[in-house]
């Protein structure tokens, strides 16, 4: 059964929370998704973005706020919601010991994805994902990659409006993750599908329309990735010179720009670093060994707003915390 795209944004979020006992894993969460947009959560293990998808996916219960997705409550229309969403998790949720076409004629069956409907649909999925010619291989043959390529085509099987993708590329070598982002990237066009990322994968956050930047369950700041690096200040310019204390005075005098010294270089953020630096090395004095250009990323959006690198893999004790109480808590 294919439920209908409902008139209004395809996801409203206001004061979304969750507790744990004392601990706040999500905090005042709001945000709009108009339908066919991709929408990330950028933001490291832990922050609440996963907490935040099992709620809006029907899987946990918010402590307090509401939310709606197509049009359906979370909290009240339970069984609508999970008809109008698809779900890639982290982890791996396929029976290995089925193939890859019984994987997806279960799932069918499970959403009642209409007979006549349901044999094309699933060989355009697997053709889409090149697993067609795999499609009577027991998937405890697959490697990483194939079975998220086949997770991804799962989870659009019965024609949801948003798909849920948390994580999607994790430990995924950069080959894969570019491959699987040309399948999706082809099916928003084709079918308007809204697409709802978390990520910590700067490059994958750089495929979303707007991002929000989360961290201990709350969203710092929310805009397309073009308006986050803005917040930055400018290109960064990085001079290396044997005396980098009178270079940054040299900077301060001429250009009225405070820059930081560390380890024989100097670095400073300007609007437009391509026009300022070739007046900027012929007004210095001080010699230049080196010199480095790059306009800011959603790193640094991250540090700039939160005050510390976004982290890859480690989680710390907080987050180990939280993610052992929401595995123990779900309902």
């Amino acid at each position: 059964m294919t439920v209908q795209s409902r008139p209004g944004p395809m996801v409203e979020v206001d004061g979304l929370a969750r507790s744990f006992g004392k601990i706040e894993a999500v905090k005042d969460v709001s945000f709009d998704i108009p339908a066919g947009e991709i929408f990330g959560f950028l933001g490291p293990n832990g922050a609440g973005k996963t907490t935040t998808i099992n709620m809006l996916c029907t899987l946990l219960k918010p402590t307090a706020g509401n939310a709606t997705l197509n049009g359906f409550d979370v909290q009240h229309d339970r069984s609508d919601v999970r008809r109008s969403i698809g779900l890639v998790f982290q982890q791996p949720t396929l029976d290995e010991h089925l193939t890859a076409e019984q994987n997806l004629r279960f799932h069918a069956y499970a959403y009642a994805v209409p007979r006549d409907t349901r044999n094309k649909r699933m060989r355009e999925l697997l053709e889409m994902v090149d697993l067609w010619d795999r499609r009577k291989t027991p998937v405890r043959n697959f490697s990483g990659g194939m079975k998220r390529r086949l997770e991804i085509a799962r989870g659009l099987l019965h024609h949801p409006r948003v798909l849920f993708l948390d994580e999607p590329t994790l430990g995924l070598d950069p080959q894969t993750r570019r491959l699987i982002w040309s399948y999706l990237l082809d099916l928003r066009e084709r079918e308007n599908l809204t697409i709802f990322l978390t990520t910590h994968y700067m490059d994958e956050a750089e495929h979303a329309d707007r991002i929000a930047v989360i961290d201990h369950g709350e969203i710092q700041a929310l805009d397309t990735p073009a308006g986050l690096k803005s917040l930055v200040g400018g290109d960064l310019i990085t001079l290396g010179t044997p005396d980098p204390v009178a270079a940054a005075n040299e900077v301060r005098e001429h250009f009225d720009i405070e820059a930081d010294v560390a380890d024989g270089s100097i670095s400073f953020k300007v609007p437009d670093g391509g026009t300022f630096l070739p007046g900027l090395l012929r007004s210095l004095t001080q010699p230049v060994n080196s010199v480095g250009l790059r306009p800011p990323t959603l790193e640094d959006v991250f540090l700039h707003l939160t005050g510390h690198e976004i982290r890859d893999e480690e989680v710390g004790a907080y987050d180990q915390m939280v993610q052992s109480i929401g595995r123990g808590g779900r309902h």
